[in-house]
């Protein structure tokens, strides 16, 4: 994995870099023992791109608890509460369902003869 993060970064620097060569150098990196020279663009595009990044199991905040690990139907992993209004909306119908009566038992039909109707003579 650590390999993938320094491969990413120096594919990142030199996918930027191409562009401007020739700009002042903002920082060195080293990660895992590989030094990253990056450059202002670089460094600016670097800063942009983490900024930008949304992670997709990021579902908002809990209404209730503030906890950040919402699951995509809104329900608080830390709190249990459900959150929003699509939230309230399933807590509600939640709190309204009734389990239905049961199904009354059928009867067994009885046997019919040896010679049903649907077969032809």
């Amino acid at each position: 994995m650590p390999d993938d993060v320094v491969d990413a970064l120096a594919q990142f620097v030199a996918r930027i870099d191409v562009f401007d060569p020739e700009a002042p150098v903002h920082t060195e990196l080293e990660v895992d023992g590989r030094k990253l020279t990056l450059r202002e663009p670089v460094a600016r595009a670097l800063v942009e791109a983490l900024r930008a990044y949304g992670d997709p199991r990021d579902n908002g905040s809990c209404d209730h608890c503030g906890s950040r690990r919402m699951d995509t139907s809104f329900h608080c992993n830390d709190c249990g509460r459900f959150s929003g209004l699509f939230g309230d909306l399933i807590a509600q119908r939640a709190a309204e369902y009734t389990e239905p009566d049961a199904l009354p038992t059928q009867r067994a039909l009885p046997a019919e003869s040896e010679e049903s109707s649907w077969t032809s003579s």
